[in-house]
């Protein structure tokens, strides 16, 4: 069973999908920070490749940003082909996100194509009936073929972030410290919880990363830490990842990480953020289908 999506109305689909169902069941994650520059597509990149190198997840990284990073950090590992996600957003289709995305070198791991038709894409949704839900709609069957589907949304609080939260069954939010990123996830968190009340009421923050950590810094990072520990809580994730050399060099390689330098200190860290995800995905859906095993069995 999946984590849940509620039972939302609004979209009536089109036809019968055109691909066929798989044999899994993905968490959807939606990656989002209301700031640029706080690490949320590095996250997005070596956490998806961690996740299919180390743990032997089935993943797919959807880009949703017109700016696509996403292809840009792996663009030597990224195989030829795709279609453009744009296209599907925009009008009513069969067709689904994995129909568009394309395989990598990273065994495991497949991203939908870098797509500067988002901005248009981005503009357009405004005049679809049930706007927000359609990246729900075009994931329905593909999340059947995945173990996790991570979401790189843009980074604002515009149609394609809300798309990504309301397909989302979690939000993982990087934030550097720094007091303007800090203000940043108070923005998030209150989007968050306007999706949750509106249009998505089962979506649950999965945690808060700190990233881009310079040590230099130790006095600003306890303090920031502190901070978002005492708004948040156990929310925040106890993995923090440094700011280390490898990252944007391997940026600047076109390959993940741990292609790049799998020893590095920063690799280390995301193979931990990795496994600290997958158990906080498990803490979460287990009392979601503990509760639906009660309900068959009382309807039962």
């Amino acid at each position: 069973m999946r984590l849940s999506m509620g039972s939302l109305t609004g979209v009536q689909r089109v036809t019968a999908k055109s691909l066929a169902p798989g044999n899994k069941q993905a968490v959807v994650i939606a990656v989002a920070a209301q700031k640029g520059g706080v690490g949320k597509t590095t996250t997005t990149v070596s956490l998806g490749a961690a996740l299919a190198r180390y743990l032997g997840q089935e993943v797919l990284i959807v880009d949703l940003d017109a700016q696509a990073h996403v292809h840009l950090s792996l663009r030597e590992m990224v195989n030829a082909g795709g279609d453009s996600l744009a296209e599907l957003l925009e009008e009513p289709t069969t067709r689904e996100v994995a129909e568009v995305a394309v395989g990598t070198k990273i065994p495991g791991l497949e991203v939908t194509p870098g797509c500067p038709e988002l901005a248009r894409a981005e503009n357009r949704l405004s005049s679809r009936i049930g706007k927000e839900l359609v990246l729900r709609e075009l994931l329905t069957v593909s999340r059947t073929h995945y173990d996790i589907i991570l979401l790189d949304c843009p980074p604002n609080l515009g149609n394609l972030t809300i798309n990504g939260l309301v397909a989302a069954d979690c939000v993982l939010i990087p934030c550097n410290p720094a007091m303007l990123a800090v203000s940043g996830v108070e923005g998030l968190m209150g989007a968050v919880g306007e999706v949750q009340a509106a249009l998505n009421p089962a979506l649950t923050v999965l945690g808060l990363v700190l990233t881009r950590v310079d040590q230099r810094n130790a006095a600003t990072n306890a303090m920031i830490a502190s901070l978002l520990a005492e708004n948040f809580g156990d929310l925040l994730s106890s993995v923090q990842i440094g700011a280390d050399a490898a990252l944007p060099k391997a940026q600047l390689a076109g390959k993940d990480l741990f292609a790049y330098d799998p020893h590095s200190r920063a690799a280390g860290q995301y193979v931990e953020l990795a496994e600290w995800l997958l158990a906080r995905v498990a803490s979460v859906r287990e009392p979601v289908e503990s509760a639906a095993s009660e309900d068959e069995v009382a309807s039962g």
